[in-house]
């Protein structure tokens, strides 16, 4: 009789091990999918040339500070006539002002694009927005006057 019920004991059936290699297979398939579609993930930076632009950052805070010091550069959007309106300070009237001014769009890259700073006797320009998508636009104006380097960034919404 004893032998009956050992021959039942070795007979009887069990799920746990069926269990927990479901289990392990069930994790390796989402790990595998999480590694999948995060290698999938575009990771372009924002500018193709960050790290030098990291390294000058003291020179470019230097540029602001001066800006700031000659007072504010006005950038102006108006909808209506689908341009944009770039006014620099008065005080750089009697100095010589050569520059660009560079349109950032954060969503796009491929939609970015510069324009050469030339200015009017008032010191202002006017730049043709109808080609531009809608959206949010980063306006960079850097530019030089006489000697000194100068550095202003806006933002504005093409509508």
């Amino acid at each position: 009789m004893a032998s009956t019920y050992n021959q039942l004991k070795n007979k009887s059936f069990s799920l746990w091990p069926y269990a927990i290699v479901t289990a392990i297979v069930l994790f390796m398939s989402y790990i595998i999918y999480f590694v999948v579609q995060a290698m999938g993930q575009d990771v372009d930076l924002v500018s193709t040339n960050y790290y030098q632009q990291e390294i000058a950052y003291q020179e470019h805070m230097d540029k602001v500070g001066r800006t700031k010091a000659t007072g504010d550069v006005q950038l102006n959007y108006n909808a209506e006539a689908q341009n944009i309106l770039l006014q620099l300070p008065a005080g750089f009237k009697s100095k010589r002002v050569n520059g660009n001014i560079s349109f950032f769009r954060p969503s796009d890259d491929a939609l970015d694009f510069d324009v050469q700073l030339q200015l009017g006797r008032d010191m202002s320009q006017l730049v043709s927005a109808e080609e531009m998508k809608s959206g949010l636009w980063k306006v960079r104006v850097n530019f030089t006057a006489d000697t000194e380097t100068y550095f202003t960034e806006k933002t504005i919404l093409i509508q």
